[in-house]
């Protein structure tokens, strides 16, 4: 890591198993969580702007304007790669952009990180993501796509951009405004929403039927609770009733229709902008945001072991997990299932939290850190 968050220049070298970072809040552990979250595609386990990451100047909370980079020696089926991403200063007071180099070469878009990693994370921020809006949700279920079909990122961004340019079209084509929305312009821009819009759709309902029989599982075969999963909404209730290309055809026409409601909204009625995963706790029939904080925790680790799981049958390679404060709301007996799981699956899993003796039972199994005051040391 370089000039990343409270991290001047600092490297960390591990092997496959298991990592444990331990210290006092405030350390830096997040930050490490994040650096490694910028290795694959999107805006980190934050969702910060890329400026907002750069290290701040010495005795303020102001972040400097400089490039940062996270950078990392992958170990593949196919040998050794190396992968590094970061911000581009050149482009300061105009768009973000956001560089990523593979083997040394720069490559085209985020994207390509996806041939060579994924990675599902967990932050005490999720906890909530059961009882808080339905865009936490959304992104949450894109991620385990992400994993799965790398070009799923292509189509939310492509669907995310017509719907901005056709919001824009109309905003400026009111009669206030004195102009008239280029209808030819509008008629194309609604086409790729519908397109796109109805892949997007699909991609998630599909991993959702997918996730819906792996995580289903654990109801019998272990501690943690089986999960059930649906994708709810308008475009998903007809994606349900007819084929693709019908539904697509049902898109254009109601985007066509709300032209007016939605030049005065601001954004589109319709579309997997507003869909929702609804998530209900298999063994007491309970929706997800009727259930405990403790509940809420450990099906939010169900849904993702699941992925893991099915990664590794579908794909024979597992994502990275990121697990910020993850013993937080679990007791000792779903604590140690974690473990095991971990173990079990093979995947690398950074952990971490404050005290260490919560990771005791991974001592010989884990390589353990500690960090301070922005430093990190072996343990």
């Amino acid at each position: 890591m370089t000039d990343f968050r409270c991290y001047e220049s600092q490297r960390i070298e591990t092997g496959p198993a298991p990592v444990v970072l331990s210290g006092p809040n405030g350390a830096g552990k997040t930050n490490i969580l994040e650096a490694l979250s910028f290795l694959v595609p999107g805006r980190g386990l934050r969702g910060a702007k890329l400026s907002e990451i750069s290290r701040c100047e010495a005795g303020t909370n102001i972040s400097g304007d400089r490039a940062w980079a996270v950078a990392a020696k992958l170990n593949t089926p196919d040998g050794p790669v190396d992968i590094g991403s970061g911000r581009d200063i050149r482009h300061t007071g105009r768009r973000e952009k956001r560089i990523v180099h593979i083997d040394g070469a720069t490559a085209k878009s985020q994207s390509a990180l996806s041939v060579y990693i994924s990675a599902q994370w967990l932050t005490p921020q999720m906890d909530r993501l059961f009882l808080e809006g339905a865009s936490a949700r959304r992104r949450f279920l894109d991620r385990l796509v992400f994993g799965a079909d790398p070009a799923h990122a292509g189509r939310v961004s492509a669907y995310e951009h017509a719907m901005r340019e056709r919001s824009r079209l109309l905003r400026h084509g009111q009669p206030a405004s004195g102009r008239a929305a280029d209808p030819e312009w509008l008629h194309v821009l609604e086409e790729t929403m519908a397109s796109k819009g109805v892949a997007v759709s699909a991609a998630r309902i599909d991993m959702a039927a997918r996730l819906d029989g792996i995580a289903g599982l654990a109801a019998s075969e272990g501690v943690f609770p089986g999960a059930t999963l649906k994708v709810t909404g308008t475009l998903e209730d007809w994606l349900d009733q007819c084929p693709a290309l019908e539904a697509e055809e049902r898109l254009k026409k109601a985007l066509k229709d709300s032209r007016s409601s939605d030049s005065e909204n601001g954004s589109a009625r319709f579309g997997p902008h507003s869909s929702d995963m609804a998530v209900r706790h298999l063994g007491t029939g309970q929706s997800a945001d009727l259930c405990s904080t403790g509940e809420q925790k450990a099906l939010l680790i169900s849904l993702i072991l699941a992925n893991a799981r099915l990664a590794a049958n579908e794909r024979g390679a597992l994502p990275l997990l990121l697990l910020d404060e993850v013993t937080a709301h679990l007791d000792e007996g779903r604590r140690e299932a974690l473990f095991e799981e971990i173990l079990h699956l093979g995947t690398q899993a950074w952990m971490t939290g404050t005290d260490t003796a919560l990771f005791a039972s991974l001592k010989g199994k884990a390589q353990f850190f500690g960090v301070k005051d922005a430093a990190i040391t072996p343990v």
